[in-house]
């Protein structure tokens, strides 16, 4: 005879009545299950499919209209010799002048994924390196006698790496953008990485503590000048153990080429609005002066301007420099400048 449920009862979301048949099914579902997540896992954790995840999660985007004059080649070369020398680079300079168009540019040249730190306050070791980000809770519950409750807990935690150690891991090419906005202490994990080769991941247990640097790893960093607000000076041990190239805002003759790349615009306007910021960079202060970036600003600024009722030249500077000003008193005067900028521009060049 074939059994029947009449009166079907459930005890905390389980059936109670079920058939030998129904069972087996069941326990067989569940092994399945159990295969297909240890079949994931595995897969998840193949070096290759992880390390095309990486890459492909990391990839950077390529630098457009990078201009390459005599100028910035010079740099460009620098910097390629002592990366390949095996040293991490420091690029130092004022913000708006290209140090992260170059850094970029120069880590592509090495065909090697890049990874990307970007510096504040807030970053500390754990951040570059990785730590224990996820916790998985498997209970188990027996199911065949309906008054007894057993369940077993399984916590596993997973590591995940963070770009330092990937770079390590893989040799891709590191570049830490305003490197010296980060505290100080949470930047001593470069000390090993750059003398011993040796990348120590304190937090981490076991044998894995410890990676050795993969031969093909570069780091470039770069960072304002010191006169900055915002900035940490970076402990001397790890100056040491880079090299330092100080960028400057790039000559007259380059900042009209970026900049008519970038905009499109033509020639002779492009030379009044690099002439104009020019004129500006030379009087105001140190960590106000407007760089290249300010430039293309204005250039595609002027490019979208197409006869729009009550805007020019001078609001269009006012509007692109006015970013860095702490009052109206000080607005004045730099509106004042952008007036007297211009006309000295249009002076010199006769209208």
């Amino acid at each position: 005879m074939r059994y029947v449920v009449t009166h079907p009862r459930r005890v905390r979301g389980e059936p109670v009545h079920q058939t030998s048949r129904e069972k087996k099914l069941l326990e067989s579902k569940e092994n399945e299950d159990v295969e297909v997540r240890v079949r994931t896992r595995e897969k998840a954790r193949d070096p290759e499919a992880l390390r095309k995840e990486i890459e492909e999660a990391y990839l950077m985007p390529e630098v457009e209209h990078f201009v390459e004059t005599p100028e910035v080649k010079e740099i460009e070369t620098r910097m390629e010799l002592w990366l390949e020398a095996g040293y991490p680079v420091h690029l130092i300079g004022p913000t708006g002048c290209g140090k992260t168009s170059l850094a970029i540019h120069v880590a592509r040249q090495f065909g090697r994924p890049v990874v990307w730190i970007n510096g504040d306050e807030s970053i500390t070791t754990a951040d570059l390196i990785g730590g224990y980000a996820q916790i998985e809770n498997e209970s188990v519950r027996d199911k065949y006698i309906h008054n007894v409750f057993k369940s077993k807990d399984v916590i596993k935690v997973e590591w995940v790496d963070n770009p330092l150690t990937l770079a390590c891991k893989y040799g891709y090419t590191l570049i830490y953008n305003e490197f010296s906005r980060t505290k100080p202490a949470a930047n001593n994990v470069f000390l090993s990485v750059f003398e011993e080769g040796v990348l120590e991941l304190p937090t981490k247990f076991g044998e894995d503590r410890y990676i050795r640097v993969h031969p093909d790893f570069r780091a470039i960093l770069t960072s304002n000048s010191i006169e900055y607000a915002g900035i940490h000076r970076p402990q001397d041990a790890l100056l040491d153990r880079m090299v330092g190239i100080y960028t400057d805002y790039y000559g007259y003759e380059t900042e009209v080429k970026i900049v008519v790349e970038h905009t499109g615009l033509p020639q002779g306007m492009a030379r009044k609005v690099v002439e104009i910021v020019r004129y500006l960079r030379e009087r105001l202060p140190e960590a106000q002066k407007p760089g290249t970036r300010a430039c293309i600003m204005i250039g595609k600024g002027l490019m979208l301007l197409n006869g729009k009722q009550g805007i020019g030249l001078d609001q269009i500077c006012i509007d692109v420099i006015a970013s860095k000003t702490s009052s109206r008193k000080e607005m004045e005067e730099k509106r004042e400048l952008v007036y007297e900028a211009i006309s000295a521009v249009q002076g010199v060049s006769g209208g």
